[in-house]
């Protein structure tokens, strides 16, 4: 498997003493087993592992984590790998944007044996002009992901978890 620095390092990061890598449960790889605990450390979208989850929530206690990147750095590279600048992203994650993510994934939320920790993180983002990425980003390729820090934790474990925060964010947006 191909990953980014960011998960191994929030593997490293959020394993404690006891805790097995990348161990086989069923027909899948886990990130972490704590005792019967399955984590799974997914730093992209949810439907990609929606799938995985949804199997493995039949007869285990699943902990997905997932980072949003609170305060990015943006560092930018030659086709050599050597270090041409490094900015700081304007864009700023927030705890309510992983409800972008759970769009792609309802039927987690609903499950008993699913919860949810969200990392808000301080990463840097290391792109190259190689003519291979997005068009988004006119063709600049995202190389790495690196995990700086981590501000904060929060996690849901059921759905009222959810109900009650998205419950505080519209209370909160018709007030202002």
């Amino acid at each position: 498997m191909t990953e980014y620095s960011l998960h191994s390092e929030i593997k490293r990061w959020y394993r404690v003493s006891g805790d097995e890598l990348e161990v086989k449960v069923e027909d899948f790889i886990v990130d972490i087993l704590r005792g019967e605990l399955l984590i799974e450390i997914q730093t992209q979208n949810f439907s990609a592992v929606k799938k995985k989850l949804i199997k493995l929530l039949t007869n285990n206690q699943v902990r997905l984590v997932y980072p949003i990147a609170k305060l990015k750095w943006i560092v930018h590279v030659s086709g050599s790998g050597e270090f041409v600048r490094r900015r700081k992203s304007p864009k700023k994650g927030k705890l309510s944007d992983l409800f972008y993510e759970l769009i792609h994934a309802p039927r987690l939320i609903r499950n008993k044996n699913f919860s949810l920790e969200v990392l808000l993180i301080e990463e840097e983002e290391v792109r190259c002009n190689d003519g291979r990425g997005s068009w988004r980003r006119r063709g600049v390729s995202v190389q790495d992901r690196k995990l700086l820090n981590v501000f904060d934790r929060v996690v849901f474990e059921d759905s009222q978890d959810f109900l009650d925060f998205f419950a505080q964010r519209v209370g909160r947006t018709v007030h202002e």
